[in-house]
């Protein structure tokens, strides 16, 4: 049994649209980087079932490649800037990020 691209599309929707939600609704940064590891996962796998579709081409897995680092190197940023927040003002909630301008 073969599944068809358009339910790798839909489920990538779902996954993508979940992380947007949990992006603008939540207010906990930690929270906030796990919604944008989300919706780039769901990218990841719409790249690959694209690829999945058109076997001949493999720019779908490479493009995923790119984003798993892209992915890698915003964990780590991020969750740098988390620290050094904590550190200041002892909360991870996003409406006081503007206490790193100082």
């Amino acid at each position: 049994m073969d599944i068809e691209l358009g339910y790798y599309l839909a489920l990538s929707a779902l996954i993508f649209g979940l992380g947007a939600i949990g992006f603008l609704v939540r207010r906990n940064v930690l929270v906030q980087l796990m919604s944008i590891e989300l919706m780039l996962n769901s990218v990841n796998l719409m790249l690959v079932a694209f690829n999945r579709f058109l076997p001949d081409n493999h720019a779908g897995q490479l493009f995923a490649f790119f984003v798993i680092a892209v992915a890698a190197a915003e964990a780590a940023v991020g969750l740098a800037i988390v620290i050094s927040m904590f550190r200041l003002k002892k909360t991870v909630h996003s409406d006081r990020a503007d206490i790193l301008r100082h």
